[in-house]
């Protein structure tokens, strides 16, 4: 494992609990920082804070609404004083379905966790970095967003929306010290697998040329990454993680 500068820094890790964002947190504290996990489900991300050891804990949120996401904030400042790095990685998948036949009310809950939830994210971290003059953004989108898998329509939105979002808020930012820049992983076996049909599944890995999906710790690699002060001239970007499934 190539060892990141993260020293001395402190991140927040949205959807920390598991899967990406636990093998994210894991990284980062590897590297020399410290933690806060947010994540809706309480339980675990105490679990999981006391899993990372000393220099990570929790904060519980629903990212989806954002009075949760403002008192989240406030915790974190409270605990940490200060937000080096946000990274947004909660997300849902949503049902596997087509279009036409999508549930308005998933529909919904997908967008309010992938989109608006990332939003409420940046929107109440920002001038927090604005004012330290530095920080880092890292916003997990997806293959799905470049490519529109389908019966995955509010998902594949969701994403690309993201990578615009992050076009738009690093453009925003370049004058400052904070940079912003999204991931788009293909499929990642994490327990985000349970929300989604073996036949979407199977779909996904034959899309990978490498025939096998990613690992959470090839991802946490590159985010690791982005979320130090090495990654200086890379802001709006997006960085493929797909197994050469990426065709842009």
């Amino acid at each position: 494992m190539n060892q990141l500068d993260f020293q001395g820094r402190h991140a927040v890790v949205t959807g920390g609990a598991t899967g990406l964002g636990y093998a994210i947190a894991q990284r980062l504290i590897q590297s020399g920082g410290s933690v806060t996990l947010w994540d809706r489900d309480e339980a675990a991300a105490a679990e999981a804070a006391l899993a990372l050891g000393a220099k990570a804990h929790s904060v519980p949120v629903d990212v989806s609404v954002h009075e949760s996401v403002q008192a989240a904030v406030q915790a974190t400042l409270q605990r940490a004083s200060r937000i080096d790095a946000l990274v947004n990685s909660a997300g849902i998948t949503g049902p596997n379905t087509s279009l036409w036949d999508y549930p308005v009310q998933a529909w919904r809950e997908v967008m309010d966790v992938n989109l608006n939830g990332l939003f409420y994210c940046c929107r109440e971290v920002v001038p927090v970095m604005r004012e330290a003059g530095y920080g880092r953004i890292v916003n997990i989108a997806s293959v799905a967003g470049k490519d529109g898998n389908p019966n995955a329509s509010a998902y594949s939105a969701s994403k690309a929306a993201v990578m615009a979002l992050t076009k738009s808020l690093g453009k925003e930012l370049a004058d400052t010290g904070i940079r912003v820049n999204c991931v788009t992983p293909a499929a990642v076996k994490t327990a985000i697998f349970d929300q989604m049909s073996e036949q979407h599944i199977q779909f996904m890995l034959s899309k990978i040329p490498m025939g096998r999906f990613g690992t959470p710790e090839e991802v946490a690699a590159l985010v690791g990454w982005l979320c130090t002060e090495e990654c200086s001239f890379s802001t709006g970007a997006v960085f493929d993680l797909s197994g050469g499934r990426a065709t842009y």
